[in-house]
């Protein structure tokens, strides 16, 4: 098999929808990878390009009859249809795995021409249409173009290889099934098997190739043992007729065994607490086109975190990434985008979507969890949705029932819900100490959970706050979008799940910043601030110190609030987060004080006016900073008032509608729950509720008010105007303004 990258000479046509009609349109030459919203994507505004556009280029091939040729599109957001040759080949709908299609009979000597319509408008048959991430629409991971033998290792079967291994342990030892897939085999050729552990063959082994198997065992075998022992084998087979070889695969596997009870993972039969992260694969002016370059960056930045695990969010991630995991010993947790709101149009895409996860990335052994769904009770519960969910959990046991099914729950999901007792294990989103509540609300719903359900396991698949690295405050408190804040939260998660390790896992929400273009927060357009890293990968914060106390064994010490350089107060607390167990700290070459301790350690300055310099110091490691004492501290490092999503007014149709706020009335500056609290307010709320209902899915019914026993914990804090900004433009100013009216009616109780 040949594999020649097509990834270079594209012409792009944007917003042109029509492929066979390309002459005298404008375009522009682009490279693969490619995204049309690179910058869109992430300026703020909800207003990203969400349209059709055209890729095309001109291959020349030298065609030879005994051969196949396939071209193979490794990413395309979110629908592609291709053309070669200006027939239509196929349609693919999903923004995030591979696929192949067999382009011989069209494809002519000499030259040919690809065109590949690409759609990410808005519809409701292709997963994900609602989330909290940008959608970028292009083709944003590498083409290719394969010229193959007429026989050879399958590659019609959902983008696969052609070729899996199943290793099992047992009794000290590996016993390994290995299965291939073939097109227009026959009796006489033969499959050559060679096995080999770094520079050491293995085995060697000839069999009919029409057998499709071969079983072996492994003694005493190098176990894949998370980070500390990432151990690898290569299989090659090579399928050979008289000596000839004919297609060839070479691939990976570990050898591993892992599982979760009420006490948490274990891996290879010893306790493992997942010390996990979050990603998502966008970076800053690039969107999803990334190359390899980015993909290791971020691999690296998560291992010096000290991470052992990570959630691929929320959708299937590129092969080299899962090839970079299995490398680093990271244990991952694998997902599709079947996403916040149900579809029932969308059944059959959920299932494709997990069939090309699960078949492509099956031989990786750092995947040990398949998620079903993220957040998908955000639209509400029915039974159309309960039943698919039963569906996927079906399907993903029946093509791999060796590996863990999970689901990550968002806090207003009720603990009882039956989809909670669908996958093998469940985790949940929870946003206690940023979106609502106390940041030690986290450990008292934790521990009730526990108290309820003694036996069954649970994670935290997310949990996060944000911080702006330009926002800083002595004195930081939730909300306010500060480093400061965000590393408070993030220490006191740390100290509740050391509380607590049965958890079976817990995964930051994020490890980097991400484009949300239709966020306007913490004075950052465009982007969620979760991060420990920022957009760019090219600022730690504070957090990511924190957590790599925590979870390294790599020396180090780190001063926090760095960025916080210009300061009014003289006395000042100094925090410094290292894995050694003595700090020592210097204000101006002057030793202030040594202190013992573990991860957090603190430190009374008085600051003189002008320039101090502040120098860390912890067995051969160290930190130096500068600040700044002045009589006023810079007001950029406190949030300006958030803009809100209307003002007073707006215009249709050269019509002036103002938006009223008569005293003693109700509008949509009041908070949720006080609104719920009268008996008109929530007659209001919930028929509001029922008639957005019925919009996000036709199967069932609904019960509104049992919908907000859950959600009122999310948003019964905030403003109606500020859940309408959550929500972008599926909430008009027009519907908005309506909203005000009827709220303006109701009165406000006396106090």
């Amino acid at each position: 098999m040949e594999v020649k990258c097509i990834n270079y000479g594209w012409k792009f046509y944007k917003g042109w929808n029509d492929p066979l009609n390309l002459d005298g349109q404008e375009f522009a030459n682009v490279s693969l990878p490619h995204t049309w919203n690179y910058l869109d994507g992430q300026d703020g505004g909800g207003d990203y390009f969400r349209g059709e556009s055209i890729y095309a280029k001109v291959i020349d091939v030298a065609k030879k009859d005994d051969k196949d040729y396939y071209l193979e599109l490794n990413g395309v957001s979110m629908i592609g249809r291709v053309y070669v040759n200006d027939k239509f080949v196929m349609e693919h709908m999903g923004g995030f795995s591979k696929f192949r299609m067999n382009i011989t009979d069209i494809l002519v000597n000499g030259i040919n021409t690809i065109k590949v319509l690409v759609d990410n408008r808005p519809n409701d048959i292709c997963y994900p249409q609602t989330a909290d991430f940008t959608f970028y629409g292009g083709i944003y991971r590498d083409a290719n173009l394969i010229e193959v033998n007429k026989s050879r290792f399958n590659l019609d079967y959902y983008g696969s290889e052609g070729i899996t291994a199943t290793p099992l342990l047992k009794d000290g030892k590996a016993l390994v099934k290995v299965n291939w897939y073939l097109t227009n085999a026959s009796d006489n050729q033969i499959m050559s098997i060679a096995l080999k552990y770094q520079d050491e063959q293995i085995l060697t082994e000839d069999i009919k190739a029409t057998s499709n198997e071969f079983d072996f065992t492994i003694e005493n075998p190098h176990i894949w043992d998370g980070v500390k022992n990432p151990s690898l084998y290569t299989l090659e087979a090579k399928l050979c007729l008289d000596g000839k070889v004919l297609d060839e695969r070479v691939i990976r596997f570990g050898c591993r065994e892992f599982r979760v009870d009420k006490d948490g993972f274990y891996l290879n039969g010893r306790h493992y607490p997942l010390h996990g992260v979050s990603r998502h694969q966008d970076r800053l002016n690039m969107g999803w086109a990334i190359t390899k370059k980015e993909h290791k960056e971020d691999m690296e930045l998560i291992e010096e975190l000290g991470a052992n695990s990570i959630r691929l969010a929320h959708y299937q991630h590129d092969d080299y990434f899962y090839d970079l995991c299995d490398e680093a010993g990271m244990v991952v947790w694998a997902e599709i985008p079947y996403i916040s709101v149900h579809m029932d149009n969308g059944h059959d895409n959920a299932i494709s979507q997990m069939k090309e996860l699960i078949i492509q990335q099956y031989n990786h052994p750092s995947i040990c969890f398949w998620g079903i769904s993220n957040e998908i009770t955000i639209g509400g519960e029915t039974k159309n949705q309960e039943n698919l969910h039963r569906e996927l959990n079906e399907l993903v046991k029946s093509l791999d029932p060796n590996r863990i099914t999970t689901l990550a729950c968002v806090t207003m999901c009720d603990t009882h819900s039956p989809l909670t007792e669908i996958t093998d294990i469940i985790a949940y989103n929870h946003y206690f100490g940023w979106y609502i509540g106390e940041v030690s609300d986290n450990a008292s719903w934790l521990d009730d959970f526990r108290a309820e359900f003694k036996d069954k396991p649970l994670g935290l698949s997310e949990y996060g706050a944000e911080a702006n690295l330009a926002l800083h405050s002595s004195k930081p408190e939730k909300g306010d979008y500060t480093e400061e804040y965000q590393a408070i939260y993030h220490e006191e998660m740390l100290r509740i799940f050391d509380e607590r390790p049965w958890l079976w896992g817990t995964y930051v929400w994020n490890m980097f910043d991400f484009g949300v273009d239709n966020r306007d927060e913490g004075g950052v357009k465009g982007r969620n601030n979760k991060g420990l890293v920022s957009y760019d990968r090219k600022i730690k914060k504070d957090s990511f110190f924190l957590y790599k106390a925590w979870w390294s064994d790599e020396s180090f010490v780190h001063i926090t609030s760095r960025r916080y350089a210009k300061r009014a107060s003289k006395k000042n607390i100094i925090k410094v987060y290292s894995n050694l167990n003595e700090v020592s700290l210097y204000l101006n070459d002057k030793l202030i004080a040594k202190k013992t301790g573990e991860h957090i350690f603190e430190f009374e300055v008085e600051l003189r006016l002008g320039r101090n310099k502040l120098k860390a110091v912890a067995e051969g490691c160290s930190d130096e900073i500068t600040l700044t004492r002045c009589f006023h501290e810079p007001k950029s490092y406190q949030l300006k008032k958030e803009k809100k999503k209307v003002n007073n007014w707006f215009l249709k149709d050269g019509v002036k509608y103002e938006f009223k706020f008569p005293k003693g009335k109700f509008s949509i500056k009041d908070k949720f729950n006080t609104i719920y609290a009268t008996e008109e307010g929530k007659k209001l709320l919930l028929e509001l509720i029922a008639g957005a209902m019925k919009t996000m899915s036709a199967d069932g019914e609904r019960d509104p008010e049992k919908f907000l026993k859950g959600v009122r914990k999310l948003i019964g804090g905030m403003t109606i105007e500020r859940i309408a900004n959550f929500a972008g433009d599926k909430i008009s100013p027009e519907m908005l303004y309506h909203v005000n009216e009827e709220l303006n009616k109701i009165d406000k109780p006396e106090k």
